[in-house]
């Protein structure tokens, strides 16, 4: 995986971020999220680096890169603080602007990045996500059966970090059999290898879960503040036909209610997980967007 992609690891205010770039071009940041790895774009990556330089982190607390101590807000692990890391490490790369991707918890940095430093982002695209505020004031019996883990990981430390610990495998590859839209496919060996070594530390398991105490709290005051505040360049939205965000929301009008600039998207042929379900058309999708001529 990521063949002819170097390793690059970059100090930043807070911690350090693990990435791996490859390609010429313009630049394309890909975020990921749970419970994976920047490895998850292990078959889109190398495709779109035929056109872009392509930079693939791990967020704060994910995979490689650094897992810095939460305060009782949870406020290093707030989506504001992963996507001022995403801006420092572009900035030391070289790169003042630049097009953004994100999936899951990726998707809701590159959210909170178009609000905060909108003047960063050229074209930003979500994968399979509506916005944090948008869900936890959503919930109903669906919502909360099929995004459990929402409510369980906000619990208090060490009642989910000791739960998971006791077989961080199984839950990972549970979780991942849970939310892809064909249980025997999508995710390659490799892959799998890769999510399974991250999350069998301890200290992943305590920062994901602080990931999503966040977003219960400190993000959830951070959009309430932000209410009015819109994404101002094009956004791609794309999401699983297979998953619970279709059967729930209209997926382009909740995004429209938060854009300014042109909206557009479509459903993909499979669940959650885009880019390793349905690689070929999350691949095609993101080079037409990413490619259109500006205006």
């Amino acid at each position: 995986m990521f063949r002819h992609f170097r390793e690059r690891r970059i100090a930043v205010s807070q911690t350090e971020i693990f990435l791996r770039q490859g390609g010429e071009g313009p630049p394309l940041l890909l975020l990921h999220g749970y419970p994976q790895t920047h490895v998850m774009w292990h078959e889109v990556a190398p495709v779109l680096a035929r056109h872009f330089t392509v930079i693939c982190p791990d967020l704060r607390g994910y995979g490689a890169s650094g897992k810095p101590p939460t305060d009782p807000d949870h406020g290093p692990y707030s989506k504001r603080a992963m996507a001022g890391d995403m801006v420092e490490v572009m900035e030391a790369l070289g790169f003042s602007r630049f097009m953004l991707a994100g999936h899951d918890r990726g998707g809701r940095v590159a959210h909170r990045l178009c609000l905060d430093h909108p003047e960063r982002v050229c074209r930003a695209a979500v994968l399979d996500i509506v916005p944090t505020r948008t869900l936890f004031e959503s919930v109903d019996r669906e919502i909360a059966t099929g995004y459990y883990h929402w409510f369980f990981l906000i619990q208090p430390d060490p009642l989910p970090e000791r739960l998971i610990g006791g077989d961080p495998e199984f839950y990972l590859r549970w979780t991942l059999r849970r939310w892809s839209g064909d249980s025997a496919a999508g995710f390659a060996p490799e892959a799998l290898e890769a999510y399974a070594r991250a999350f069998s530390d301890p200290a992943t398991i305590h920062a994901t879960c602080e990931d999503y105490r966040a977003a219960a709290g400190i993000d959830l005051a951070h959009d309430r503040a932000d209410a009015e505040k819109r994404i101002t360049c094009p956004l791609l939205v794309l999401w699983g036909r297979k998953g619970l965000m279709a059967r729930h929301f209209d997926m382009l009008a909740v995004w429209r209610e938060k854009a300014a600039g042109p909206v557009t998207g479509r459903a993909l042929p499979c669940g959650h997980f885009l880019p390793e379900e349905a690689p070929e058309e999350t691949v095609r999708e993101l080079a037409a967007f990413f490619l259109a001529p500006e205006g």
